[in-house]
């Protein structure tokens, strides 16, 4: 098992941590994550986290579920079994539209899902360490990995300068 030290600057108020957190990334620091009881409305831009490419995947996996729904019906109503039903040709969209929305969305929902998991890295193992009990109450949570060489005192500084409440050490054994 390995152990990362962290730096915690907790905050009180969302403004506060999100003017923080500009001024600790323009600083040249690299800000592992931010925690917070809610959503903030902007700090992926300003964390400068890129936008999902998660749509995507949705629109691919749609467009899959679309393709099977349509060969499916077309080779089972027109070619394995043909059925004429009430003088309709053994083809007939109009009355595949349905069952082709229903896989489309199907597949689309999955694929997203399972594309999360996989991408963030997600499991019925997993254990995630809580930085600071505190995060899921009422206080706002910036948290920064110390690497080799990193001066301690000068983001101590950095984080108290800034708005932080308290700033404090914590090792976390993964």
């Amino acid at each position: 098992m390995t152990s990362k030290k962290y730096i915690l600057g907790v905050f009180d108020d969302e403004d506060v941590l999100l003017n923080a957190i500009e001024k600790t990334r323009a600083a040249g620091t690299r800000i592992y994550d931010v925690f917070s009881p809610y959503p903030i409305h902007g700090i992926d831009d300003v964390l400068g986290i890129q936008r999902s490419r998660l749509p995507i995947v949705a629109f691919l996996c749609g467009l899959c579920g679309t393709s099977f729904a349509l060969w499916m019906q077309i080779y089972m109503l027109g070619f394995d079994w043909p059925m004429i039903i009430g003088g309709k040709p053994h083809v007939a969209l109009p009355a595949f539209i349905p069952v082709t929305f229903e896989l489309t969305v199907l597949c689309a929902a999955f694929g997203m899902v399972i594309t999360f998991f996989v991408i963030s890295g997600l499991r019925p193992t997993l254990k995630v360490p809580v930085m600071d009990v505190r995060s899921t109450d009422d206080k706002y949570v910036m948290a920064i990995e110390l690497k080799e060489g990193t001066d301690i005192n000068k983001l101590n500084d950095l984080l108290r300068s800034n708005g932080a409440i308290e700033v404090n050490e914590k090792e976390v054994v993964k």
